[in-house]
């Protein structure tokens, strides 16, 4: 055993000999390779690259721009630019796209901290566990149900953003500060009416902040967290009251097995369709779903 594995120690270091000397006969055997920089002589590129004088985007040398029209030609391939028209302070259709872009990755976060979105999936959540049907409805189905009745629910705060902020601002009537202070105005009403006293009061002391009582001497720090903990605590409410005949039929099946004898039989697995029956007949979407856009309003 010992000499089989001097022998292959040995063509093992032959064969890395071998590589060694082939890497380095290619590397003697290829030409030497060089990188040339752009070469301006007379108006024209060096003759060793591809390309000509209309292809570069460097127009002019920096610092030779007298008017704001000369700054936008310096470099051809610049295709966002802030153009200001007469004060107005208007962005062109590229800038507009990036700053779309910005907001869609933002808009999860918005929709979850300044929106009706995290009561409605919690109920809707509490609802799918209280049927224990696992995955009936699927994730997909909650979401997008609870997307649009969220739509449906903020939409008048939408539509007095548009027409107060977003509309005013594109005709340049008002500035981009001034538009985000009124789009924010009506989100920090629906936001405040739907919020309990005692958490504003909480959220202030901790922040050693005084209030008088008014909406206007509350920060956004501490309005949004105020909501979100009151959003939670009115989800949870609906969820027990959801919970409560569910509960009913699943003790009323346990007994039952109990007097039979058929312990070893889940009391879940024959109270599930029980449930859904009496969800059906009692056509608990339409009263989930109502009662729980109605707490909105």
């Amino acid at each position: 055993m010992k000499r089989n594995k001097g022998i292959l120690g040995i063509i093992t270091g032959i064969c890395k000999t071998l590589c060694l000397l082939l890497l380095v006969g290619i590397l003697c055997i290829v030409p030497d390779m060089h990188a040339n920089a752009t070469v301006i002589a007379d108006g024209h590129m060096d003759s060793n690259l591809t390309g000509t004088t209309d292809e570069r985007t460097n127009l002019s040398d920096p610092g030779d721009s007298d008017s704001g029209d000369d700054l936008k030609k310096m470099n051809i391939a610049n295709t966002v630019t802030v153009t200001y028209d007469n004060g107005n302070g208007n962005v062109n259709g590229a800038l507009r796209i990036l700053i779309t872009l910005t907001l869609i990755a933002l808009a999860p976060t918005l929709i979850i901290c300044l929106t009706s979105f995290t009561r409605i999936i919690i109920v809707l959540h509490f609802t799918r566990n209280a049927l224990n049907t696992q995955t009936a409805p699927p994730n997909q189905v909650i979401i997008g149900l609870a997307l649009f009745l969220t739509f449906f629910i903020m939409s008048p705060v939408i539509t007095q953003i548009r027409t107060e902020a977003i509309e005013p601002f594109d005709k340049g009537i008002i500035e981009q500060d001034e538009a985000l202070e009124i789009a924010m105005d009506p989100i920090r009403e629906f936001m405040y009416g739907q919020t309990q006293t005692k958490d504003v009061e909480l959220f202030m002391e901790i922040s050693q902040t005084e209030w008088s009582g008014n909406i206007d001497d509350i920060p956004n720090s501490v309005l949004i967290p105020s909501f979100m903990v009151s959003e939670l605590r009115t989800a949870f409410i609906i969820g027990f009251m959801i919970y409560i005949p569910f509960i009913v039929i699943d003790m009323v099946v346990a007994s039952a097995l109990m007097s039979m004898g058929m312990m070893m039989l889940p009391p879940t697995t024959v109270s599930m369709p029980f449930k859904i029956l009496l969800f059906v007949l009692a056509d608990g979407w339409n009263l989930v779903i109502g009662n729980l856009v109605r707490t909105f309003y």
